[in-house]
């Protein structure tokens, strides 16, 4: 299986845009051959350090996002073929208006599955 890691900072006003949009891709590439699975989250909570990790705390939820709103996308593909493929769809068909509601350019992250 090949996977990709997307991280997006979006502006704060476009959260409802951006939301819906997502829905729309993942329906979208859940709809193409050989996409296995597609999920989108957004940020909503943080840790208070690494000791409160350890000692078992619960997540502290974010009350207010300062500048931007981050989102992940984690989409599994069975092969870089497919991966390329499904891509160039998405992008042709979603691509303005995904610029419209990031603050920058995507973080992406691709890789095959170790375990």
């Amino acid at each position: 299986m090949f996977n990709e890691i997307c991280i997006y900072e979006a502006k704060i006003n476009k959260q409802d845009e951006i939301e819906q949009l997502m829905k729309e891709v993942a329906q979208f590439y859940m709809q193409q051959k050989g996409v296995i699975d597609v999920k989108y989250i957004k940020r909503t909570h943080r840790q208070k350090d690494f000791n409160a990790v350890k000692a078992g705390e619960n997540p502290i939820p974010l009350t207010r996002y300062v500048g931007k709103v981050t989102y992940v996308l984690y989409w599994v593909v069975e092969n870089e073929e497919t991966h390329a493929r499904v891509s160039k769809l998405g992008i042709e068909q979603f691509y303005k208006r995904w610029t419209r509601c990031l603050t920058t350019m995507p973080k992406i992250i691709l890789g095959e599955n170790i375990v």
